[in-house]
């Protein structure tokens, strides 16, 4: 029975792996199409959002089948816990970059001033989640506690977003209408950041059987 249990584990990890690089192509698609105004990318990237609800239905599958069906002790119970919150962060994270795409195809195809602050944000957002799916399969504890760390660079790339706007707005550019439209697809890869951390949080849980509540781990489970 336990070496039964043994190998379910590894599919846990492949379909676990497979979503997180489902949830990174999507972040980096939606950007560059944000930043080319190249709608039929958006469009291309947002059914993507469709595959990402599809798996996480089939890992919450696998993980009552082996609460149900086998008999894990309370290290394996972490890990399937840590595995089923892991899903919903990266649901969400997937519904985060539609909401990209919906309003990608909105401004059908227009440029706007500052879009090259999300291009330069979109690998640091795309390494935070990458991280975070490589250190529950390899349970690297310090590789989780890294990408709590890299949220500040997050947070820091948010705050030259909000003054870019303030600036569009302030000198009414030509743009500046847009601005609003701006500011909502900034704030989409700051949550991204946030749904990383929570991974990154319950990888540590799965590991050491504590979870510390933090200010912004509040934040984050109100949205």
């Amino acid at each position: 029975m336990r070496n039964q249990f043994d190998k379910q584990p590894d599919e846990l990890n492949l379909q676990l792996i497979r979503m997180g690089a489902i949830c990174e192509e999507t972040i980096a698609g939606v950007t560059k199409s944000l930043f080319e105004g190249n709608v039929m990318l958006a469009r291309e990237k947002k059914q993507s959002a469709g595959e990402i609800d599809r798996l996480e239905r089939d890992i919450e599958q696998l993980c009552m089948k082996l609460l149900l069906h086998q008999q894990p002790v309370a290290g394996d119970l972490r890990q399937i816990s840590a595995a089923l919150r892991m899903i919903t962060d990266m649901e969400r994270i997937g519904d985060q970059a539609e909401d990209i795409a919906e309003l990608v195809i909105l401004l059908n195809g227009s440029q706007i001033k500052g879009a090259e602050l999300i291009n330069d944000m979109a690998p640091a957002v795309v390494k935070m989640v990458t991280d975070s799916v490589e250190a529950f399969v390899r349970k690297d504890i310090a590789l989780a506690e890294n990408v709590i760390l890299e949220y500040d660079i997050i947070n820091n790339f948010f705050d030259r977003m909000k003054n870019t706007v303030v600036e569009l707005i302030i000198n009414q550019y030509a743009d500046a209408e847009s601005a609003p439209d701006f500011l909502m697809i900034a704030k989409y890869p700051e949550r991204i950041g946030d749904h990383a951390v929570n991974i990154a949080e319950w990888i540590i849980y799965a590991m050491t059987g504590k979870h510390k509540e933090r200010e912004h781990d509040m934040v984050c489970r109100r949205r």
